[in-house]
């Protein structure tokens, strides 16, 4: 089997209207029963730099979610091993991604995005690919997704 046909797919940050000095709305990643998430950033249009970018994490839904150390734009260090940038106002069309070992972490993961404050502001959205799960998801909706096309 193709190990991107054992994932689940979470929309993070679902697409919306274009933000200007405020949060994105984002949605809770359960990674029960999964080691790994590759959380994808989109960015579309921006006139302004991200104000804030940042996984944050908790033991249980819709409880106190904190900081995940090592993944907060502007102060974390990249793969490179240099301090990370948040994203700026000419990083559009660009994908921001953050790797992430599940089996050290709290069960919940959720994104914390606000967009600067521009003259329009910045289009973004998320999603979540879990991986290596205990038990491979099989359908459609158990991987998190409307329909899947395999060709």
């Amino acid at each position: 089997m193709n190990q991107l046909q054992a994932t689940k797919i979470v929309n993070a940050i679902p697409p919306g209207a274009i933000k200007d000095d405020a949060d994105f709305v984002a949605a809770e990643i359960d990674c029960k029963d999964y080691d790994f998430a590759l959380i994808l950033v989109a960015l579309g249009a921006t006139d302004i730099a991200v104000a804030t970018l940042k996984l944050t994490e908790c033991d249980t839904t819709g409880g106190s979610f904190g900081d995940v150390t090592g993944a907060i734009w502007g102060t974390s260090a990249n793969i490179a091993g240099a301090t990370s940038t948040l994203p700026s106002a000419t990083d559009d069309n660009k994908i921001f991604a953050i790797e992430v070992d599940c089996r050290k972490r709290k069960r919940f993961l959720k994104l914390a995005a606000t967009a600067g404050n521009g003259s329009a502001g910045t289009y973004a959205s998320a999603v979540a690919i879990l991986s290596r799960g205990d038990i491979a998801p099989v359908t459609a909706a158990e991987r998190g997704c409307g329909e899947i096309l395999r060709v």
